[in-house]
């Protein structure tokens, strides 16, 4: 029914249906408003025919005629599409009102006040719905009265006021419309049904709708309606009540009401409404009724439901029933609860949980209203990418080393660069946030930031750092926000705000619901849920979170570190293969003491068997680690020109012929992964003898039997997988020989680029496993840069083009590919290579360990194609656990 008659108008269907008390009347179908849109902007033939005849039915139920001088029927035209929308589309109220059929409702009620309240109602709401006036103009005509009055409420305006003022109303409606305001009901009727359909189209509800991914095709139902009155005195009245309270999930009747009131008098904060639990004090009898149809509507539905209402004179009706719009917390619990209830199964329970809500429990948030409160005190600054998700506040601090300084005296930090490089690692590492103006979602900052589980905005083009002044400047105003000043940024929205913001900590062990409906989930998915990590602490979380392996631990995060990153940048740099390997030899205990603390910590908390960890050996260019070559070459400039230290400038000009040496056009298909270890062997010997000695060293003193994968990136050809294999296998066996015992160990690769894809049968003759690595695939697929592409033209793609000629912006990409897996590009890639991997060898392992392993969709799509797991990063563990499940029950729903 929802597809026909939109939410609102299923929910009155099927609780009039259920003999509760709904006012009679009709529903115009999105059917209708789709046609009304390809007639252009026409009523379809015979809706308007069949719009009367079902006026004439609702006059026959309700004793009352439509337009009549003596007993006037008046109706609500309201909108109602598929999938709930609060807000976003348009009402009209008391509908059928003129200066002939007010007299008749001054008889029906009795009560003329009220009756000119409801016309001065239907007037200002009709102007600004219909004929679109400006609503300020009334307002003002609205407080102007109620001064000369000496009322503090529209409810205290007297009926002689009420008269004068439906005649301003009108003459303003006219000045501001150029039309006199329409007297015949007929044509108020049509024009309304008109309006609404209309506002399926304006400006907020697309926007509501491509944030919220629904459909622009649905169309919203129309829903005219008899009215009833909440404003007939002080045993009338109008509310909005939930189920459970949305915020927490309790199980207890929640909402707010007003007496003497109509339903906008709520939604415009006009009079501060009461709790609802006072209702069992004015209006006990409603109270209990609005109880026991509340825990009905519960029963039918098997969901919270939000809930409308309004008491004319005592007698309670239901305006609408939905499914209630809760937090995260509060669906969860709802969820689990309604299962120990016996409303519904795990299954459903897993079904209709939210993964992405799943995944907002476990990140410090904002305080909403807090949030809110920013907005309005104009605290808010800019919008960038939000490139890692969460909530931070703090000093605002321009580098690394201050940062640092700061951070590890217990100052909370938001480190702000132009954009960060393996240089800020130490500054990162005990900062609360990072503030990028430039990079992407796979910048370094966001990298990094996703694996410490830090928030991060980066690409926020709407501020210009200054590294040297210590401050940033929001462009197009006069704001400037200086080290020191307090700053907060949402990492989930990208949105960053002077001042500090209060967050809200969570604490997954507590979250005993959630703990309960991930038990769940892991019962009935097939695929294995494994996490991102790069050091012990993410590996420890990753556990907590209920990973089951680490598919991706990236070794040249660990050489970013301040004390090994002189190190490297020796080893990068030395002129003989002497001088490198004396800087490797340094490295190679370093290395071996953060893989011993992975496997330490990657232990089965309920068995004590080791999970496996997928190793990659280095893969970003080597350039990665030095300094930039730009801010080089202005430092010698600035060194020449002041006459600086011979021995000074010869040092920094040997750098900088070393780095210009180094770069490359576009170093992400250039000199990194599997093509640097066959070009200096030194290197991913040293980390393969690590991670070796590592795991031989942990099983010597625990007993136990680390699971090593070791994980050779950027293969394209056989042949290159062949001989890196070589040369690692010819090391572990030296390993072992030295160490007088052996340990298990696997050699694979990531398939990450399109000829890798499709030769995979190929190369899976000579790999134990594949992991897929869908950022780079993407990129490389697509033809697109993500930091370039994310800034300059990627969001307008998703977003829309403005297309000459067209009315609407035109969508090129449905979603981010880098964010949703593109099924019909790079998944076809994926699907191949799993098909013919798994033919070439039948014991291959398939996983897959790009940022798509922690996006619903994208994991629904690697369960249909048989992968054997889903890596991610530690706080998107539990989401792909429950996205995982939720898989699976729908490939078995498609099964039947």
């Amino acid at each position: 029914m929802r597809d026909l008659l939109g939410g609102k108008g299923a929910g009155v269907a099927e609780m009039t249906k259920a003999g509760l008390p709904v006012p009679p009347g009709f529903t115009i179908t999105t059917e209708a408003c789709n046609a009304y849109y390809e007639a252009g902007k026409q009523f379809p033939p015979g809706m308007w025919e069949q719009a009367l005849a079902a006026l004439r039915i609702v006059e026959q139920q309700t004793g009352k005629t439509f337009g009549d001088r003596h007993n006037p029927l008046l109706v609500s035209v309201r909108s109602g599409a598929k999938f709930s929308m609060p807000g976003m589309m348009d009402t009209v109220l008391n509908l059928g009102l003129n200066d002939e059929t007010v007299q008749g409702l001054v008889e029906q009620t009795g009560d003329e006040r009220f009756a000119y309240d409801a016309y001065r109602r239907f007037i200002q709401m009709f102007s600004k719905i219909v004929l679109d006036a400006d609503p300020r103009e009334f307002e003002q005509k609205l407080d102007e009265y109620k001064e000369r009055t000496g009322a503090s409420s529209d409810a205290e305006l007297p009926a002689s006021a009420l008269k004068e003022l439906v005649a301003e109303f009108k003459q303003i409606a006219e000045r501001q419309s150029g039309q006199p305001f329409p007297t015949d009901v007929y044509e108020q009727l049509k024009r309304a049904i008109e309006a609404v359909f209309a506002s399926w189209n304006n400006k907020r509800a697309i926007d509501y709708r491509n944030f919220n991914k629904i459909p622009h095709n649905l169309g919203t139902a129309v829903n005219v309606q008899s009215m009833v009155f909440g404003n007939m005195g002080n045993d009338s009245g109008t509310g909005v009540a939930f189920t459970r309270n949305p915020s927490t999930g309790e199980k207890e009747l929640y909402g707010e009401y007003l007496l003497n009131a109509q339903g906008e008098d709520v939604v415009a904060g006009i009079r501060t409404p009461s709790k609802i639990s006072r209702l069992k004090e004015e209006l006990p009898q409603v109270y209990e009724q609005l109880q026991e149809i509340a825990r009905r509507l519960e029963r039918h539905y098997r969901d919270m439901q939000d809930m409308e209402f309004t008491v004319e004179r005592g007698r309670l009706y239901m305006l609408q029933t939905r499914s209630g719009k809760r937090s995260a917390r509060a669906a969860v619990k709802v969820a689990v609860d309604m299962v120990e209830e016996g409303l519904i199964s795990e299954e459903e329970a897993i079904r209709r949980s939210d993964p992405t809500q799943i995944y907002q429990l476990l990140l410090p948030r904002f305080d909403e209203e807090a949030k809110a409160r920013a907005h309005k005190e104009g605290r808010f600054l800019a919008r960038g990418l939000n490139a890692s998700p969460g909530a931070a506040a703090g000093k605002a601090v321009f580098d690394a080393d201050r940062a640092e300084e700061l951070g590890k005296a217990g100052v909370p930090v938001v480190l702000v660069r132009p954009e960060t490089s393996p240089d800020d690692v130490h500054g990162m590492l005990v900062s609360k946030g990072i503030l990028t103006a430039r990079g992407g979602a796979t910048s370094h900052a966001a990298v990094v930031a996703r694996g410490l589980g830090l928030p991060c905005v980066a690409g926020c083009e709407g501020i210009r750092v200054y590294e040297e002044e210590k401050l940033f400047r929001v462009v197009g105003s006069d704001v400037v926000i200086r080290e020191g000043d307090e700053i907060s940024i949402d990492g989930d929205t990208g949105e960053v705000f002077a001042g500090v913001i209060p967050t809200v900590e969570p604490n997954f062990e507590k979250e005993t619901e959630l703990q309960k409906l991930l038990s769940w989930a892991d019962r009935i998915r097939k695929l294995g849920v494994w996490a991102n990590a790069d050091y012990p602490r993410d590996a420890q979380r990753a556990v907590t979170f209920g990973a089951e392996g680490i598919g991706l631990c990236r070794t040249e995060h660990m050489f970013m570190e301040q004390e090994r990153l002189p190190i490297v940048q020796k080893m990068i740099l030395a002129k003989t293969p002497e001088e490198r390997q004396a800087a490797l030899d340094q490295l190679l205990p370093f290395q071996r003491s953060d893989f011993i603390g992975i496997f330490e910590t990657m232990v089965n908390p309920r068995t004590g068997e080791c999970y496996p960890v997928v190793i990659r050996l280095i893969d970003p260019p080597l350039h990665e680690f030095l300094p930039n070559y730009e801010e080089l070459l202005v430092e010698v400039t600035r060194l020449e020109a002041t006459g600086a230290d011979p021995e000074a400038l010869k040092e920094k000009k040997a750098l900088l012929d070393a780095v210009a040496a180094m770069r490359e056009m576009n170093p992400m298909l250039g000199l990194r992964g599997c093509r640097l270890g066959l070009l200096f062997p030194e290197i991913t010997i040293m980390q393969t003898r690590a991670i070796l000695e590592a795991a031989l060293e942990v099983a010597q003193k625990t007993g136990k039997k680390p699971q090593v994968k070791i994980m050779i990136p950027l293969v394209g050809h056989v042949n290159e997988l062949r001989e890196v294999r070589r040369q690692l296998e010819a090391v572990a066996k030296e390993v072992t020989a030295e160490a007088g015992s052996a340990v298990e160990y696997k050699f694979g690769t990531m398939i990450e680029l399109p000829r890798a894809a499709l030769t995979a049968d190929q190369i899976a003759t000579v790999a134990d496993f594949f992991s897929f690595g869908t950022n780079d695939l993407t990129q490389t697929t697509f033809g697109f840069s993500r930091d370039d592409a994310e800034g300059k033209f990627l969001m307008k793609y998703v977003d829309g083009l403005d297309a000459p000629g067209l009315p609407e912006k035109v969508k090129i990409l449905p979603v981010n590919p880098f964010q949703t897996i593109d099924r019909d590009g790079v998944g076809q890639l994926v699907r191949m290579a799993a098909e013919k991997g798994r033919a070439a060898n039948p014991q291959i392992e398939l996983g897959i360990c790009g940022e798509h392993g922690g996006d619903p969709s994208s994991i629904e799509f690697f369960h249909e194609v048989g992968l054997d797991y889903v890596s991610c990063s530690p706080f998107r563990v539990p989401v792909a656990r429950l996205a995982a499940a939720q898989a699976a029950l729908s490939k078995s729903e498609k099964d039947k």
